[in-house]
């Protein structure tokens, strides 16, 4: 299947913040300019989804780009949380409530939201899959498919059993391509064994690919950081989409203008890729992308992604990045990293498979003076 997505799409989950302690105070002004600038540059593609932004994610995007601009000049992409079934609520309830809070009457793009082999299994049981289906089949969802994090065996199995999904969205950059637990590259590979387009998600790994040791950028030849992170994602073939969670005008800008004059890398540009890799890794102590997706099921209310953030610029640059103050300013508003009572609820729900609760720990043993 060859799908015209437009080679980059906006995702409505990194959106800017006037409150950059609470991930849902978005600045709709500087969004609205953000998803102009995106469509007069000719991209289209937008995703967001159901528990993105506390769950206002798709009402800014209805106010910031179906109430603005006309239907046929956007797609929209969400996705179906089959672990909010186990609440009580119905595939259908939870569609219906998305199609009210983007203001549309169809979905250009609908997948299952970040499955893994259990996840999979529960959407089976709980006909997700088939839901899907009778959703394309009634007009109200043009593609269908799923995102993933998991392995690649896992993936395969779940493409064996459903070759009638459309799509698949994985995480896919040159950081992942080997590792063994994300397993970006062997992903990849499944994806094209059952042939299926693939969008991109984390090209530039939650922001880690943009900001890269000065030893890693002198081997990109000049070339930003992120965008040869966006290249390598986009020159792999059945790419379909390369997903960016841009949070400024100046990256739309950026993002929009290269894209639109996109060459696929050279032998040489992706040879050196394995090298600034492993410089990145060197330096890297916890590799956390910010989804916060582990502050939604944290039962303490701790801000994870911020926490670990700090410590991440405290070991790059020792004292002089202030990291002590800062962190005590955000424990006055939040709890601190040694309220963590250890459930690993926020294992459960991280892309990465991070240890969480020990690097939680790493965390409070530096800052948590007593």
């Amino acid at each position: 299947m060859n799908l015209d997505f437009g080679k980059l799409g906006f995702g409505f989950l990194r959106l800017p913040h006037r409150n950059p302690d609470d991930i849902s105070d978005v600045d709709l002004e500087i969004t609205e300019q953000m998803v102009d600038l995106f469509l007069a540059r000719g991209f289209r593609y937008f995703d967001t989804a159901y528990t993105y932004l506390n769950g206002k994610s798709e009402v800014f995007l209805r106010k910031a780009l179906v109430e603005r601009h006309p239907r046929d000049a956007y797609m929209i992409a969400t996705k179906l949380p089959c672990g909010i079934l186990k609440k009580g609520k119905t595939a259908q309830d939870i569609f219906q409530e998305q199609l009210e809070k983007c203001g549309v009457d169809f979905f250009d793009v609908y997948l299952l939201h970040g499955l893994d082999g259990e996840d999979a299994d529960f959407a089976e049981q709980q006909g997700c899959f088939d839901f899907l289906q009778e959703q394309k089949a009634k007009g109200k969802v043009r593609y269908t498919g799923f995102s993933f994090h998991d392995t690649a065996d896992v993936l395969d199995r779940i493409l064996t059993r459903h070759p009638e999904i459309d799509v698949v969205q994985i995480q896919l950059n040159y950081l992942d391509w080997d590792n063994p637990i994300i397993q970006s590259g062997a992903c990849y590979e499944v994806c094209r064994k059952h042939q299926k387009p693939i969008i991109v998600m984390e090209p530039v790994k939650g922001g880690t690919l943009a900001s890269i040791p000065a030893e890693a950028a002198a081997l990109l030849n000049g070339e930003a950081p992120a965008h040869r992170a966006i290249r390598f994602a986009a020159s792999q073939e059945g790419v379909a989409l390369v997903l960016s969670g841009m949070s400024t005008t100046a990256q739309v800008s950026e993002n929009t203008d290269f894209m639109s004059h996109f060459a696929p890398l050279t032998t040489d540009e992706r040879a050196v890729l394995k090298d600034a890799a492993e410089i990145i890794r060197s330096v890297v102590a916890i590799p956390c992308t910010g989804c916060a997706y582990c502050v939604s099921e944290c039962p303490v209310g701790i801000p994870i992604p911020q926490y670990f953030a700090l410590y991440n610029e405290r070991e790059r640059d020792g004292w002089q990045a202030n990291t002590e103050d800062r962190y005590k300013e955000l424990t006055r508003l939040h709890p601190g990293a040694d309220a963590c009572i250890g459930c690993q609820s926020c294992e459960q729900r991280c892309p990465q498979k991070l240890p969480v609760s020990g690097y939680i720990k790493t965390v409070s043993d530096v800052f948590d003076i007593k």
